[in-house]
């Protein structure tokens, strides 16, 4: 069988660890994936080739290109919100630099397609569902750096579509959260922060950073990992950019609620508007995805809580 060759960067982060998972079990696919700091789990997929590489080096880039077919580009600088308020040009720079380079490299070795996470930090506050094209050029103060930096890869993947035959796929994803996420509560958004908290508390007492009130849209990954798979088997167009989210919203102290009743614990919850947030309402509008890929986030909100509590339990409570 010839196997079409995979190659996913940041491997081993929170969305590249459930690609590798979930794609290493198909037989159709050879999957390479690229690694910086964080260790892979090699006997865990023994199928997959490993290779620890820094992207922000223009030779190593192009050494794990080489021989691709497809680039699913998972690798970034990323962290919350107290980073994005307080150290928000950690956002900009190396994920800068490492998509140029990935970009540039797969046009010169005619990689067939590439698929690159951006996000939703360019759009502005709505208290309707945003569309793709609702995208203003104006981005809030907190979000400035790491929005423009996204807008900025975006433009070089349309960019290099247009001069190249690499096919580019730009995902605008909303929240993502699941197995694997980061739940250290230096790094971790609300939802693998709120987790981490509830499921730690030894006082039964839980502080949220904020009032509660900020509308946030969250999918489960692997209704994430879905719409990747649609995307290699049934893109035409040179570019694509779509939204991908739950497209609902639900407020940050409903999500508190919801976690503390499925996970069975008992809290007392305070709010601590002192502590750095973003005030921002967010729902992504989903109909592109669901009329060109006939994709719909198929994961409830409680069913992935749930799903995301027992993953926490079995890894990081025994």
């Amino acid at each position: 069988m010839n196997k079409t060759k995979i190659l996913v960067t940041g491997a081993t982060g929170f969305i590249g660890r459930n690609l590798i998972e979930k794609l290493s079990q198909r037989v159709d696919l050879q999957i390479t994936g690229v690694y910086f700091r964080s260790a892979p789990p090699i006997d865990l997929f023994p199928h997959v080739q490993w290779i620890q590489a820094d992207l922000t080096d223009r030779k190593s880039v192009d050494e794990v290109v080489k021989d691709q077919e497809i680039i699913i580009q998972a690798a970034a600088v990323t962290s919350g919100a107290k980073d994005i308020v307080t150290r928000p040009y950690l956002h900009v720079t190396d994920n800068a630099i490492m998509n140029a380079l990935l970009f540039r490299s797969a046009y010169e070795q005619k990689v067939g397609h590439v698929i690159f996470f951006s996000c939703t930090t360019m759009y502005q506050s709505s208290d309707e569902p945003v569309r793709e094209d609702d995208f203003s050029n104006e981005i809030i103060g907190k979000y400035f750096g790491v929005g423009w930096t996204k807008v900025y890869n975006e433009k070089m993947c349309e960019f290099y579509s247009r001069i190249g035959s690499t096919k580019y796929t730009v995902i605008r994803h909303s929240n993502i959260y699941g197995p694997y996420d980061k739940f250290d509560l230096q790094r971790s958004h609300v939802f693998g922060a709120t987790i981490t908290k509830i499921m730690t508390s030894k006082d039964g007492r839980l502080v949220v950073w904020g009032d509660g009130s900020e509308i946030r849209d969250l999918l489960y990954v692997s209704d994430l990992l879905d719409f990747i798979e649609l995307a290699i088997q049934k893109q035409v167009n040179k570019f694509e950019l779509l939204n991908i989210g739950y497209g609902q919203g639900i407020s940050v102290k409903n999500l508190v609620s919801k976690i503390i009743e499925i996970s069975g614990k008992k809290m007392q919850v305070e709010f601590d508007v002192s502590k750095p947030t973003i005030p921002f309402n967010l729902v992504v509008n989903i109909e592109k995805a669901d009329r060109d890929f006939n994709w719909k986030p198929r994961t409830s909100i409680d069913q992935g809580i749930s799903n995301t509590l027992k993953w926490y339990s079995d890894n990081y409570l025994k």
